[in-house]
């Protein structure tokens, strides 16, 4: 039995640790990856907009994270299968067979990037089919590729791709990029990037490596194929609540609603950063969520106030 169990060590599940042990919590820090940081491993430009620290990648802050928390008294798991959550009954049940119990649950488990499902996504994944236009640049570069998404990230990956690719073709469903004006701005002017609207993709053609991709213009009759080297995919992100989105209250997309205590619809849990969050997602509020629930675990339990 622990005080309070945390799902994921993203940095809003590292900054409630920390506050936990700083406010004699007994903690238990639950990861399914080999290592922690959450999204930040997807991060591969500067970070210069968290308050009182730089990093040149989201992995450098994900280290700075990490050294600050590694002297902190609570436990951490790593590559932790989870078969089951019970959340009223606070019980955790790892793959393993193994049953935990804590007074408290806080939910950091983030959000993932979303995918097209479409034939040949996942099977040229690393073949062409690559994860970011800053960090796989090289890869494509001096091939035509193509980007799928009308946000500020597809946007920016498409302005990065045009620095070394021949030709950028940027691909939408909607009828208007939702990106932000300076990248809009941007895009209209490079000559090499051509933006298809109300434009879905509909198949990713390659055996070895990517080769072409086919596209479904709206009022279309049918496809048409066009030849690149390389494929990215921004079309945002989804919220990671499988394990329990049907034990408490979530919006239409998935997303758990909290509180201003960060408290879900079932007493004593809590959920904090992007999971929680869909309309501010950042670093500096997944910190201050993790430590908002911490405060509010501990008040509960009569631990210290900090």
């Amino acid at each position: 039995m622990h005080d309070v169990i945390i799902i994921g060590a993203g940095p809003a599940g590292l900054s409630c640790a920390m506050w936990c042990d700083e406010l004699g919590l007994d903690t238990l820090v639950l990861e399914q990856e080999a290592e922690v940081g959450g999204q930040l491993l997807w991060v591969y430009n500067p970070v210069r907009n968290h308050l009182g620290v730089e990093a040149e990648d989201g992995r450098e802050l994900r280290e700075l994270f990490s050294a600050q928390v590694s002297d902190r008294d609570f436990d951490l798991w790593t590559q932790v299968r989870i078969e089951e959550v019970d959340l009223r009954a606070k019980r955790v049940r790892l793959g393993s067979g193994e049953e935990l119990r804590s007074i408290a649950v806080v939910l950091a488990t983030g959000v993932r990037r979303r995918r097209l499902g479409v034939p040949g996504e996942e099977e040229l994944r690393g073949r062409g089919v690559i994860e970011s236009g800053q960090r796989d640049r090289d890869l494509v570069a001096g091939r035509d590729v193509c980007v799928v998404g009308g946000g500020d990230a597809a946007a920016e990956n498409a302005l990065l791709l045009a620095e070394v690719c021949p030709t950028v073709t940027l691909v939408h469903r909607g009828e208007k990029l939702s990106a932000r004006p300076d990248f809009v701005e941007g895009l209209r002017g490079e000559h090499c990037i051509t933006v298809f609207t109300g434009a879905t993709l509909q198949r990713i053609i390659g055996s070895e490596q990517v080769e072409a991709v086919e596209i479904l213009r709206r009022g279309a009759i049918k496809p048409f194929q066009m030849a690149v080297g390389g494929v990215l995919v921004r079309i945002g992100v989804e919220p990671n609540t499988e394990l329990f989105k049907n034990q408490l209250d979530v919006d239409a997309r998935g997303y758990v609603r909290v509180d201003a205590r960060q408290e879900t619809s079932v007493e004593n849990v809590f959920a904090v950063g992007d999971v929680s969050n869909p309309l501010a997602p950042t670093v500096s509020g997944a910190v201050g969520a993790g430590a908002t629930a911490a405060k509010v675990i501990a008040s509960r339990l009569g631990r210290a106030a900090g």
